[in-house]
């Protein structure tokens, strides 16, 4: 074996920048780009988790949060399978600059959307557009455990074209029985017959395709007003929502957690916020978020999603204190240990921050 290409057994982590290696279309405006360790370190996470890359854009650089689409259970390359939409910024860059043999700095892996958090015999997948990367990762590292697997598959897609790795899928499927694949898309392709379903998927199609769906884990992922959809029609059947999961990295509908619960900010309060490691200190109120103070006085916070849930945007706090809203990018260990997500963190009073 060349010994160049031989995995280091050791597993990547985010101080070392990302190598892509290869890119491939995988339906309109979608591709997938893979990445491997320039150390040859392997990667490790959990199925459906994400990571953040940081993109050399040419007003400095941007961050995205993208679900990682490979398995661990093949770990010496990691990818990410993105699409471009009309007002895509980043994901537009990548398509027309990232190559073989660039680097690209990576924060993560992250996220607890993943079956590993809820073990079950039987999964119900429920995706739209690139809403199945995801799925598409939970349902690779069952299918190379190698074991019995129980997992409905279903996909939503504008047309037959649009769905994504829907050949890979298939092939998995064909190999196993315990993939059940559906796909449902709006509309067809010209001079390409279509026997699947079609139309917006409704409570009927559920119980067509899985009609034991009230025994299995529901994951979901998609646009907000698919998940929505979705959420509608299984409490409309009387599933059990406490077996509901889902993942979206648009605004959620309801914030999940408040630290501290007994300070709300003030318009009229003032604060001061020292940046340790960049030794600025700047006045604003209560009511500005950390990241937003950051980008006034020229200082760079990596953030995602602006909005909790990447947890690009994670620092200490080392002093002061901090009226924190956020929707799951942070873990509880990782508040006691004083960090917080300049996104969604209100400074009250005096607060210092290694940034």
């Amino acid at each position: 074996m060349n010994t160049a290409l031989k995995p280091r057994l050791e597993f990547w982590s985010d101080d070392e920048a990302l190598e892509c290696v290869s890119f491939l279309p995988e339906a309109p405006n979608v591709m997938t780009f893979c990445f491997q360790s320039p150390s040859r370190r392997l990667f490790n996470f959990e199925p459906g988790q994400f990571i953040t890359i940081e993109l050399p854009m040419p007003g400095g650089p941007i961050y995205r949060t993208y679900t990682i689409s490979s398995s661990p259970s093949r770990p010496t390359s990691l990818t990410i399978t993105v699409k471009a939409q009309p007002d895509s910024v980043g994901t537009r860059w990548m398509f027309d600059n990232l190559r073989p043999g660039m680097r690209i700095r990576a924060v993560g892996p992250a996220g607890k959307f993943s079956f590993m958090q809820h073990p079950a015999e039987k999964y119900l997948f429920i995706s739209a557009g690139s809403g199945i990367t995801p799925m598409m990762t939970m349902t690779t590292f069952l299918y190379d455990s190698g074991r019995s697997m129980d997992v409905v598959f279903v996909n939503c897609a504008r047309r037959p074209s649009d769905i994504i790795f829907r050949e890979r899928l298939e092939h998995m499927a064909a190999r196993v029985d315990g993939i059940d694949l559906h796909w449902v898309v709006e509309g067809t392709d010209p001079y390409t017959p279509w026997t699947g379903y079609r139309g917006m998927f409704n409570q009927l199609m559920l119980g067509l395709m899985a009609q034991d769906y009230l025994e299995r884990e529901v994951f979901c992922c998609g646009p907000e007003p698919f998940m929505r959809a979705v959420r509608e029609a299984l409490v409309g059947l009387g599933y059990d929502m406490e077996r509901y999961h889902q993942e979206s990295f648009h605004a959620p509908t309801a914030e999940v957690e408040v630290v501290p619960d007994d300070v709300v900010p003030q318009d009229a309060n003032t604060s001061e916020v020292s940046f340790n490691l960049s030794g600025v200190t700047v006045k604003c109120n209560e009511t500005d978020t950390l990241l937003a103070v950051a980008r006034s006085a020229g200082l760079v916070i990596p953030s995602g999603c602006t909005m909790g849930i990447c947890g690009t945007c994670k620092v200490l706090k080392t002093e002061g204190q901090v009226h924190m809203l956020h929707n799951g990018g942070i873990t509880d260990e990782d508040i006691e240990e004083g960090y917080i997500l300049a996104c969604c963190s209100n400074p009250i009073g005096a607060v210092s921050i290694d940034a």
